[in-house]
């Protein structure tokens, strides 16, 4: 089977996507994997994605799609894959339908992990730093034993990075509605999505992804 999974940061996309793999025995394709392949290979795609990244530049939709298509044509997802990153704007989507259908492939399923943005704020933004020895804690997950203490130096200064303020999250989360937005209404399209709720127990989310891909 081929699966697409999808999901805003922090819904627990990438804990979904391991128990997937182990589970079916299908390779992850990630785009950084496959960036990172590629380049460490040095095929055409690879070499031309490299010259782009060492200038500072964003790799164009073509050469991404070309890094796509050489790692789908392998032989270790003949039996199927699970696509991770990928696509990540409307044209990604039509360059894969085309990738796929050059293959002899096609998706099957689209999984998409969905959780309240609000929520997804409270759990990226609650990650704090102790100012004295960089202990990393989080307000809803990890908190000092006791309040405004650090467990490690027993300091009493925290500090947020910029990445992690509520405002910061946002922005990112606001960001990623926009560009899956149009994805998932191509896929839903098709009949293809199934919306697992995120919002639970790790293997409550599991137990609905595999309902749907065991059905």
């Amino acid at each position: 089977m081929n699966i697409l999974i999808m999901g805003l940061p922090g819904a627990g996309k990438g804990t979904q996507a391991e128990r997937i793999i182990d589970t079916y025995q299908i390779p992850h394709i990630s785009t950084g994997d496959m960036f990172r392949e590629a380049i460490t290979q040095g095929t055409e795609m690879g070499k031309l994605a490299k010259s782009y990244m060492d200038d500072g530049n964003l790799v164009p939709d073509e050469v991404t799609n070309g890094i796509v298509k050489d790692r789908l044509a392998h032989q270790d997802v003949a039996n199927g894959f699970l696509l991770d990153g990928f696509p990540r704007t409307i044209e990604q989507a039509y360059s894969l339908k085309e990738i796929l259908e050059s293959l002899n492939k096609k998706i099957d399923y689209v999984i998409n992990i969905a959780v309240n943005p609000e929520i997804l704020v409270d759990r990226l933004s609650g990650r704090f730093i102790c100012k004295d020895c960089g202990a990393t804690y989080h307000k809803l997950f990890n908190p000092p034993k006791v309040e405004g203490t650090c467990d490690r130096c027993g300091g009493h200064n925290f500090f947020q990075r910029e990445d992690d303020k509520p405002e910061s999250v946002k922005n990112r989360l606001e960001i990623n509605i926009k560009q899956s937005a149009p994805i998932l209404e191509y896929y839903r399209k098709q009949n293809l999505v199934s919306d697992i709720e995120g919002d639970q127990e790790i293997d409550q989310v599991f137990k609905e992804v595999k309902a749907v891909l065991d059905n």
